[in-house]
């Protein structure tokens, strides 16, 4: 399994059989003008919620890819009207796709998308893949609910955000880490 950071919340995580994108933000960040977005590569693209900076390539690559979008029913419309056919709406629950399971689980921030309307709650996903369990919160603070997936699941590996301002900080990442009980952690959406 290969974990590659894009900057921001962005990543892709590759097995030998399947490529995920998460939250693709690239062309617009500072931090990743390098990144040639014309180069990457995804079967499924996941959106934890409608925020410029975490769909502001979402529509491109969705189409340069042909990738699926697995997202809230919100985003999945939006997303439709801009021509992106390939979408799986999901709303909290759990789905077992071609390359495992994806639960979509709780985050506490706020979801418009980049024209103003409204992106459906945000989220975060618990992923089943290759015999390891994967959590990305997505943009979240902290929350009890984190607890229940400590309960649900042994989780190999906890990707969170440590911002501060719009999200968690890192003390607080440190808590959720002990509340999903994961000690290998991968902070993003740093300095926010």
């Amino acid at each position: 399994m290969k974990y590659t950071y894009y900057g921001q919340s962005c990543f892709s995580i590759e097995t030998s059989s399947i490529k995920l994108l998460f939250d693709p933000f690239i062309s617009q960040n500072p931090l990743a003008k390098d990144i040639d977005i014309s180069k990457i590569e995804a079967d499924y693209i996941l959106v934890s919620h409608g925020h410029g900076d975490h769909v502001a390539d979402l529509v491109a690559l969705a189409k340069q890819t042909n990738a699926t979008v697995i997202a809230m029913p919100e985003i999945c419309d939006w997303l439709a009207k801009q021509g992106v056919e390939k979408v799986h709406g999901m709303n909290f629950g759990k789905f077992k796709f071609d390359f495992g399971t994806v639960r979509m689980v709780w985050a506490t921030h706020s979801s418009g998308l980049p024209d103003g309307s409204y992106g459906g709650n945000p989220a975060g996903f618990v992923l089943e893949l290759d015999d390891k369990q994967i959590y990305f919160a997505g943009d979240t603070g902290l929350t009890i609910e984190m607890k229940l997936l400590a309960d649900l699941y042994q989780l190999n590996y906890a990707i969170l955000p440590i911002g501060g301002n719009y999200t968690m900080d890192v003390e607080d990442a440190i808590l959720a880490s002990k509340y999903i009980n994961c000690n290998k952690v991968i902070g993003v959406h740093y300095n926010t």
